[in-house]
């Protein structure tokens, strides 16, 4: 029988949270191969267009062999100079369109200048299907040595401190984030429209001299994520005399 009084319940005790990882922005310096990747798109486009063309197809393996060297002569330009604002890309556009347009005017009109015709029909550059997929294979594994580098050697900023991980032994070195300044450039603006990618000048406090980071991705977002990440920072974006 009852004596009238519930029983007493213990109320259970809230799990512990979960452990939260600080928020962080990583920052990795590409090597400049990274850029020829246009170049192995078209690679791979080619070989797949050379396993199904007929033989009796004379004029498009010349075709597609043509693009192929144009790709990658363009993306040597683009690895051998910079073009740090729009009035350099205009020039560069320009002598490309005026080459092109001279190469089109002698096919068409061979009369105009014979000699040239005659020189530029002797221009016939061919590759299998084979040449193409292996350009890809070689291209593929350097990227996937890329990659495996980058796992390596990258900068990661906290909103207290800067630390380098560099190293097979997961070696750190940290420096002070609170007083970190920034300078952002866009060298080159082609590395830009292919990758997002520009220059990042860290100036960490007490440290005498700066550190420069290559080549880093999208960096536009990066930007934004360490503005919003230490709050108070202020990025300067450095110009050049082709600004003015």
């Amino acid at each position: 029988m009852s004596n009238g009084t519930s029983p007493s319940v213990t109320p259970a005790s809230p799990p512990p949270p979960h452990e939260e990882r600080e928020p962080s922005v990583i920052l990795v310096p590409l090597p400049k191969i990274v850029f020829l990747w246009p170049t192995l798109v078209v690679a791979l486009i080619s070989g797949i267009y050379m396993s199904f063309s007929h033989a009796a197809d004379a004029k498009g393996p010349v075709i597609v062999a043509a693009a192929f060297l144009v790709m990658l002569a363009l993306n040597l330009v683009v690895l051998s100079f910079d073009f740090p604002r729009t009035t350099s890309l205009t020039v560069f556009f320009v002598l490309v369109a005026l080459v092109l347009g001279g190469m089109l005017l002698v096919i068409y009109f061979p009369t105009l200048m014979p000699w040239v015709s005659a020189q530029i029909a002797k221009l016939q550059p061919l590759a299998n299907a084979t040449f193409y997929y292996l350009f890809v294979l070689m291209m593929s594994l350097i990227y996937v040595g890329v990659a495996i580098n980058t796992r390596f050697d990258y900068w990661e900023v906290r909103g207290n401190e800067l630390l380098h991980h560099h190293g097979f032994l997961a070696n750190l070195e940290r420096f002070p984030a609170p007083a970190l300044k920034i300078d952002k450039e866009i060298k080159d603006v082609f590395e830009y429209m292919l990758l997002g990618a520009g220059r990042l000048i860290l100036h960490p406090s007490n440290e005498p001299r700066a550190i420069v980071l290559e080549n880093v991705a999208w960096i536009t977002r990066k930007e934004k994520a360490i503005t919003n990440l230490l709050g108070t920072l202020q990025v300067r974006v450095r110009t050049t005399p082709e600004d003015v």
